[in-house]
C-alpha cells in the first residue's frame, strides 16, 4: 500500500456553510502544523490529544486564507487507522481549492476515489464487505436501504461468513491430517459432523442468496413500468409521480418513442419509474422499435402500472390485454383507470365489469386533476411486498457478494455429495477450501489487486 499523506475534500463539492478537508497519512500532524495557525499559541497538532477540535487559522506564509475548525485523529483511533487531520473551513469553492493547494505544495498526495475507505481496509478498520457497505450507506435514499447498509457496515454479514469458514477450516484441517497417515487408514474428522456442517452451510447459503432479490431492489429501486396505449396519461402520471416534468405530454399519439427512468421515493421505499411507448399496432419504425422495448421493460419490472383512459377504449383491446397478460406472467400488476374526472360513476361500473377477468388491483385516478393519488401510492407500496429490515438482518445486494456465495455454493454441495459417494480425502479438501476461498473473497480474507482496485475506483473522492 501506498504510504504517502493523502488529502480530498470530503463534502460535496460546490457553495455551503462548511466543508471538510481530510488529511491522512504518517506525515498528516506535521503538514497541517505547517499551514495552520491555532488561536491558543501553546497548541500544537504534532503534540495534541486525539479526537480534540481547535480553533485557528490557514495561512500561506502572511496571507489569511480562512478561519478554521481542526480535528485531531491519532492512529489506530482513525477511520483509516492513520493519522488523520479534518479541517472545517468556509465552503467557498475558492477557499477549498487553496487549503488544497496549500497541502499539496507541503507534501500531500491528492487522494483517489476511496482510497481514505481503502487504508481503512488495508489497516484492518473493517473487511471489504464493510468497506462496500460504506458507499452503499453514502448512496442509501430511503430508509430500507439505509439499514440494509447500516446492518452490513456493522458486520453482521461479515461475522455470519467469519463462523461458516472457521468451522469449515478445522474441518479441512482434520482432513488433510489425515491425508499425512494415509498409510494408516485413519479418521480425524467426523464424517457424519461434516455432513451436518456441509448441510447447514448450504441451507444458509440458500437463505443468503435468496435475500439478493430483495436487497437488490431496496439497493436500485423496485422497477415498476408504466404501460398502456397512446396518449392514455402515462407520462403526465410519471411526472406527476416524479413532481417534475420528466417526461414530454402531448396530445400527438406515439410522442414517446423511448423508456424514461427516474426513482421516486414513496414511505420510505424506492420506485424505478419506467415511463413507455404506448403500445398500438403502427407501421411506423421507430415507434415499433420503442413499442418493442416496453414489452422487454415488462418483463424486468416487479409491478406493472396497466394505464387506460377511461373515456374511450381502443378497437385492439383484445389484442392489447393477450399482449399485457404474457408479458406481465408472474407480476403484480395495478391497472389504473384514468381521466375519471370526465366519466360518470355508472361508467365506471361498466369499465370494471369489462375486465372483470383481469385478475388484479384496480384504481381509478385522475393524472392531470390529481384525484385518488395517494390511493396508487398506498397500492404501490402493498404490492412492493417488501419486508420489514431490522436491526441485525443480513441482506444482501452487492451482485459480487452474490455471485460469490453461488460460487460457494457449488463447492458446498459438491462437498455433500462427495460424502454421500464416500470419496477421499483429498478430493473433499479441495472442494472444502473452494468454498473458503469464495466466501472469503466476499470479506476481502483473500484479495487481489485488481478486484480491490475495481471496488474502491467507484466510491467518490473524499471517501
Amino acid at each position: 500500500m501506498n504510504n504517502s499523506t493523502i488529502c480530498a475534500i470530503s463534502t460535496p463539492p460546490g457553495i455551503g456553510g462548511i466543508a471538510v478537508i481530510r488529511v491522512s497519512g504518517a506525515d498528516a500532524f506535521a503538514i497541517c502544523d505547517s499551514i495552520f495557525v491555532p488561536a491558543r499559541k501553546d497548541i500544537s497538532i504534532s503534540l495534541a490529544e486525539s479526537h480534540k477540535l481547535f480553533y485557528g487559522e490557514i495561512r500561506e506564509n502572511e496571507n489569511l486564507i480562512d478561519e478554521v475548525v481542526v480535528g485531531i485523529f491519532r492512529n489506530p483511533h482513525s477511520f483509516t487507522g492513520e493519522d488523520v487531520v479534518e479541517i472545517s473551513c468556509h465552503a467557498s469553492p475558492y477557499i477549498q481549492q487553496q487549503i488544497l493547494k496549500l497541502l499539496i505544495d507541503k507534501g500531500c498526495k491528492l487522494a483517489k476515489p476511496g482510497e481514505f475507505t481503502q487504508r481503512a481496509f488495508m489497516n484492518g478498520k473493517m473487511d471489504l464487505a464493510q468497506a462496500e457497505a460504506v458507499a452503499d450507506l453514502i448512496a442509501s435514499d430511503s430508509a430500507a436501504s439505509h439499514r440494509m447498509a447500516m446492518n452490513q457496515m456493522r458486520g453482521g454479514f461479515s461475522n455470519e461468513l467469519t463462523q461458516l469458514r472457521t468451522q469449515l477450516l478445522n474441518f479441512v484441517s482434520l482432513i488433510e491430517l489425515e491425508l499425512d497417515f494415509s498409510e494408516e487408514d485413519v479418521e480425524f474428522a467426523d464424517r457424519a459432523q461434516l455432513m451436518e456442517l456441509a448441510t447447514d452451510i448450504d441451507q444458509h447459503i440458500t437463505t443468503l442468496s435468496e435475500s439478493f432479490r430483495v436487497g437488490n431492489v431496496l439497493k436500485n429501486g423496485i422497477p415498476v413500468a408504466l404501460i398502456g396505449e397512446t396518449n392514455v396519461g402515462k407520462s403526465t402520471l410519471l411526472n406527476l409521480l416524479l413532481k417534475e416534468e420528466k417526461a414530454i405530454v402531448s396530445d400527438i399519439h406515439g410522442t414517446t418513442r423511448d423508456t424514461i427512468e427516474d426513482i421516486v421515493n414513496i414511505r420510505g421505499i424506492s420506485f424505478r419509474f419506467i415511463d413507455t411507448a404506448g403500445i398500438r399496432k403502427t407501421t411506423d419504425t421507430i415507434e415499433s422499435m420503442g413499442i418493442e422495448r416496453t414489452f422487454q421493460k415488462i418483463e424486468q419490472a416487479s409491478i406493472v402500472l396497466w394505464i387506460l383512459d377511461c373515456t374511450q377504449l381502443s378497437d385492439h383491446m383484445e389484442w392489447l390485454t393477450s399482449q399485457i397478460e404474457k408479458k406481465s406472467e408472474g407480476k403484480k400488476v395495478i391497472m389504473i383507470f384514468n381521466k375519471i374526472d370526465k366519466i360518470t360513476p355508472e361508467e365506471n361500473e361498466v369499465l370494471t365489469d369489462i375486465f372483470s377477468e383481469f385478475e388484479c388491483e384496480r384504481i381509478f385516478i385522475s393524472a392531470k386533476q390529481k384525484i385518488n393519488i395517494k390511493e396508487l401510492e398506498d397500492a404501490l407500496v402493498r404490492a412492493s411486498q417488501i419486508p420489514e429490515i431490522k436491526p441485525g438482518d443480513v441482506v444482501v445486494s452487492n451482485i459480487r457478494h452474490y455471485e460469490a456465495l453461488q460460487h460457494a455454493q457449488a463447492a458446498i454441495q459438491r462437498v455433500i455429495q462427495g460424502l454421500n459417494a464416500g470419496i477421499s480425502g483429498d478430493f473433499l479438501s479441495r472442494d472444502i477450501r473452494e468454498c473458503m476461498h469464495y466466501l472469503g473473497e466476499i470479506t476481502g480474507q483473500i484479495s487481489n489487486d485488481e478486484v480491490l482496485g475495481n471496488i474502491f475506483e467507484k466510491f467518490c473522492i473524499g471517501k
